[in-house]
């Protein structure tokens, strides 16, 4: 069973940029899909990228793509998440997600492990 730390979150000005870490420990990191969700006030999580155990394939949404980027270094155990050009519509409880599969899901049902998330506010 893997347990996940993030950190990396806080306030920036929109514009700016933040980068995100999720560490993983008590398991196999490379067995393990990684994705990043996020939640703003409300009941669901929102997908926002995700990457393969071998970081062959990533996968985001469309709310970020080009401004995101996930990547991964299996030696550390930990997964990123690079959030340039923030705006505050970013604002969020940021949440990092494991699952042992070949591919990368985007479906929050999908990941069985989660962190407790960090906050990134980008205030308007």
């Amino acid at each position: 069973q893997v347990q996940l730390v993030e950190s990396g979150g806080g306030l920036v000005q929109a514009g700016g940029s933040l980068r995100l870490s999720c560490a993983a420990s008590g398991g196999t990191f490379n067995n393990y899909a990684m994705g990043w969700f996020r939640q703003a006030p409300g009941p669901e999580r929102e997908f926002i990228a995700a990457i393969t155990w071998n970081s062959r394939n990533t996968y985001y949404a469309d709310s970020v793509k080009g401004r995101f980027t996930i990547s991964r270094d299996n030696a550390k155990a930990t997964v990123y998440l690079q959030m340039n050009s923030l705006k505050p519509e970013d604002t969020a409880v940021y949440y990092c997600a494991a699952v042992i599969a070949s591919y990368a899901p985007s479906r929050e049902s999908d990941y069985n492990y989660w962190g407790h998330g960090t906050q990134v506010t980008v205030p308007s």
